[in-house]
């Protein structure tokens, strides 16, 4: 053997072990590499499946997050159990039909309500949001994770139903105005 072909012959070995070493998809780098007919082949075959390795390690982690960080979908029912995952992590009690008996009496499920004639209205302060909650009771038991919005459909469920525990010791005991 020439010290040429020692030379290549070894690059060669390099660049397999580094693929195999840094790639997720070994199994593929290892056959580009076995089967690359030159040196200059190898290179580009290892940096092609470098790449491919990357990516699906990214398209993995990106399924990964999303799994992670549950969807709600943007309407009653999926502002209810959203507000439920948030109370259940801040240990709230309550359950899906406690929330949605008081969200129809109180506002219909329109998380935009306001109400402007009775007394906390007279105050200067309308119960506001799904729940019907004063801004200083949203202040008082707003839940962190939450927006700063009495309107907020989540920010107000779980605000209301953190003032409903604390108050009657459930969202799920209230079954007027409170």
């Amino acid at each position: 053997m020439t010290a040429r072909t020692q030379s290549t012959t070894g690059r060669i070995a390099r660049l397999r072990k580094l693929s195999v070493a840094g790639i997720a998809t070994a199994g593929a780098a290892a056959a580009a590499l076995t089967l690359a007919s030159s040196p200059a082949h190898a290179v580009e075959q290892a940096s092609a499946s470098v790449a491919a390795g990357k990516a699906v390690a990214a398209e993995a982690q990106a399924k990964k997050a999303k799994k992670e960080k549950k969807q709600y979908k943007e309407n009653l029912d999926g502002w209810i159990r959203e507000a439920l995952d948030i109370m259940k992590s801040e240990d709230i009690p309550g359950s899906y039909e406690g929330l949605h008996r008081n969200i129809m009496r109180e506002s219909g499920g329109n998380p935009n309500a306001q109400n402007n004639w009775d007394v906390n209205a007279q105050n200067g302060t309308p119960s506001k949001g799904l729940l019907q909650v004063i801004q200083p009771t949203f202040d008082a038991y707003h839940v962190k994770g939450t927006e700063r919005d009495v309107t907020d459909p989540v920010a107000n469920l779980t605000a209301a139903a953190n003032y409903a525990a604390d108050r009657y010791g459930s969202i799920d005991n209230v079954d007027s105005a409170y």
